[in-house]
């Protein structure tokens, strides 16, 4: 039996990176998946590639730093499937800057995106989780919120802050049947990724004790045992998912 059947999984920023790879992964361990992206492109792709794999998928374009659109979106997939039983808060966006440098409209737009937007899912898809009395959130915060990042003061502080969202939610919402955790990855060898220059890889491979870039199915493995009845007794917890560069 796979691990997901009869599941039903939205995903933020599921076009592309990790909220891609996290689709499929989910989709081959037989959740439904509703992917939730403001590319609309490249979420109507994804979407079309995992139904012509056999999979039930679909594309929302969902701005979730609107609180209209997400609860919108979210009745709707509860509609459309019957239930949520998977929320992966993982959109996301960088605008890098150091704090001297850094731009309100810079600070504003990583804030608006990786913090409250995290936030308006939660409490969305909370909701609906609470009144069926089950239910996983599951939030990408990053290693840059356990040590810090040059030029990130904006990111590191929307990271940082979804640690400790998880855990104020996984207080609330445990006793009412919802388990919420967060994942840290560390250098991750996304599509964007790639496009750096060949030093600035090698010079993360260098601080990785691994010895080589996550690739973006490893943190989607790490989402699914999490979203997993095997990870049942697991509440409020941070999982690094990084080749021990924390170390």
């Amino acid at each position: 039996m796979k691990r997901l059947d009869g599941k039903v999984a939205i995903i933020t920023g599921g076009a592309a990176g990790i909220g891609f790879a996290t689709a499929k992964r989910f989709a081959e361990e037989g959740a439904a998946v509703s992917i939730w992206d403001v590319n609309e492109e490249a979420g109507n792709a994804a979407a079309q590639e995992l139904t012509s794999a056999g999979a039930k998928a679909e594309f929302r374009k969902v701005n979730t730093a609107n609180a209209s659109e997400v609860a919108s979106a979210a009745l709707a997939v509860k509609e459309a499937f019957g239930s949520i039983d998977v929320l992966i808060n993982n959109a996301g966006i960088t605008r890098d800057a150091t704090l001297m440098k850094m731009t309100e409209d810079q600070f504003d737009q990583v804030i608006a995106v990786n913090l409250k937007g995290v936030f308006l899912c939660g409490q969305a898809v909370g909701r609906i989780m609470v009144e069926q009395g089950s239910g996983v959130i599951l939030s990408t915060s990053s290693v840059v919120a356990l040590y810090g990042n040059f030029g990130q003061s904006n990111y590191v502080a929307t990271k940082t802050a979804v640690i400790g969202m998880t855990k104020v939610w996984a207080r609330e919402l445990g006793r009412k049947g919802v388990r919420a955790n967060a994942i840290a990855p560390g250098f991750i060898a996304t599509e964007m990724v790639k496009k750096m220059p060949e030093n600035v890889l090698d010079g993360m491979r260098g601080k990785t004790p691994v010895g080589r870039l996550g690739e973006p199915v490893d943190i989607a493995n790490a989402f699914l045992f999490l979203a997993s009845e095997e990870a049942s007794f697991i509440n409020g917890a941070v999982l690094s998912v990084d080749g021990g560069i924390v170390i």
